[in-house]
């Protein structure tokens, strides 16, 4: 039994740890602040949970459980609610998107619509 919880321990660690480098990649590499934006929420909601799961299965305590649980649940509120507001912010301040972009819906929604 204790080997099962130390591979799970490292299975989840692993993976939280891997969306946390590829959204930190995604963060330098993609081409525009709303893209790097969205990678960057990702990567702080999806990594923290396999990071908070893998300690969690580790110590293995119900106060690590509880711990855990609302830092998740306090995360996956704010997180998106603080990217969308900087999304917002970034729009509104004019930030040009990437040429490529296909839509800018939040536009379209407020009546001002881009020139092609």
């Amino acid at each position: 039994m204790d080997a099962t919880r130390e591979i799970a321990t490292v299975v989840l660690l692993v993976s939280g740890l891997s969306f946390m480098l590829i959204g930190a990649w995604g963060t330098v590499r993609l081409p525009d602040a709303y893209h790097r934006l969205h990678a960057a929420s990702k990567c702080s909601t999806l990594g923290l949970l396999g990071l908070l799961l893998g300690a969690v299965v580790h110590i293995g305590t119900a106060a690590a459980l509880s711990k855990a649980l609302l830092t998740l649940v306090f995360t996956f509120v704010a997180a998106p609610v603080g990217s969308h507001m900087l999304a917002r912010s970034a729009h509104a301040a004019g930030l040009e998107q990437w040429d490529r972009t296909l839509s800018d819906e939040l536009a379209e929604d407020q009546g001002d619509h881009p020139e092609d």
